[in-house]
């Protein structure tokens, strides 16, 4: 017998009954009980929509927070990954949930200046940021007034990633104040530690834009170049950044981005995860929740 035979039985023993003990009766309509079992039926969830930039710690955390949404909440989530300049204006405009990769004070400050009063920040999940030029730690230089005499051996070039980031508005802020003899070339966070991984692998010099956390410190022996000016600033946070209104339109989902909060370990161990699955984070991510379920379970909101 098949399914929807089964669901018509009810009704026809109903309409059998009603003929036995009362021939000529009107039948009693079913419709109230299954207009009942109807709104009984709890509401479907809404989309919750993330946005991330293509950057090692932004990819480990969206991913994350999309798989604590989907399996322990409930919840279908959508994640789109765009450029930083994109990314804001999406939340700006409503179009995003919310983006877990804010840099601040130094590296998206004026992406907060620009959206002020369209974006909220929900607080920090990381405390322990920082920005700057990153070389091997065998290059024979400690600074950043250092590298125009090195210009020749690095191909008058510094290694940078997305064209919009922060870090790259600041590195160009940088060549100015240093009078440095280099060229930014924009690229991507894969492409530039593609190149790093090259310049290690040959010995040969090589400068990035860096930031911190990210799995190449782990990977390989690197320093940060002393920057004596401060151009890129003291060290930062990151920030859980959403659009105006999620906090009232989807209170558990606010709350648990209030909550996400990761250490050094905490952190470097999930991207490090990431990283090695070779483009399947979803995987890494359910792994890594299954070795930190106490943490997890602290960031989700009771219900």
């Amino acid at each position: 017998m098949n399914l929807s035979s089964l669901h018509r039985m009810p009704l026809l023993l109903t309409a059998v009954a009603g003929v036995l003990v009362a021939p000529g009766c009107k039948q009693e309509n079913p419709a109230p009980a299954a207009e009942a079992e109807k709104a009984a039926a709890p509401a479907k969830k809404p989309v919750v929509r993330l946005v991330y930039v293509n950057w090692a710690e932004g990819v480990a955390m969206t991913h994350l927070v999309r798989a604590i949404l989907e399996d322990r909440m409930g919840y279908e989530v959508k994640t789109t990954m765009a450029d930083v300049a994109p990314v804001f204006a999406s939340l700006a405009n409503g179009d995003a949930d919310a983006f877990l990769d804010g840099w601040l004070p130094v590296t998206h400050k004026s992406y907060m200046e620009r959206f002020q009063g369209k974006v909220v920040d929900l607080g920090t999940s990381y405390d322990d940021a920082r920005i700057g030029l990153v070389v091997p730690a065998d290059m024979d230089i400690t600074s950043i007034e250092q590298l125009n005499g090195k210009a020749k051996a690095l191909n008058k070039s510094i290694v940078g990633i997305d064209s919009g980031a922060g870090i790259m508005t600041t590195t160009e802020k940088a060549i100015k104040e240093y009078k440095l003899d280099l060229k930014l070339v924009p690229s991507s966070g894969p492409a530039m530690t593609a190149e790093l991984k090259d310049a290690v692998a040959k010995k040969r010099p090589v400068v990035v834009t860096g930031w911190k956390p990210h799995w190449k410190f782990a990977r390989w022996d690197l320093k940060f170049l002393e920057d004596p000016k401060g151009v890129f600033g003291a060290r930062e946070s990151i920030h859980t950044l959403t659009r105006v209104g999620l906090e009232k339109d989807l209170p558990d989902v606010a709350a648990l981005l209030r909550n996400f909060k990761l250490n050094d370990q905490q952190l470097g161990s999930l991207m490090g995860a990431v990283e090695d699955t070779a483009g399947s984070p979803e995987k890494a991510v359910r792994e890594w929740v299954k070795q930190n379920q106490a943490l997890v379970d602290g960031w989700i909101p009771k219900a």
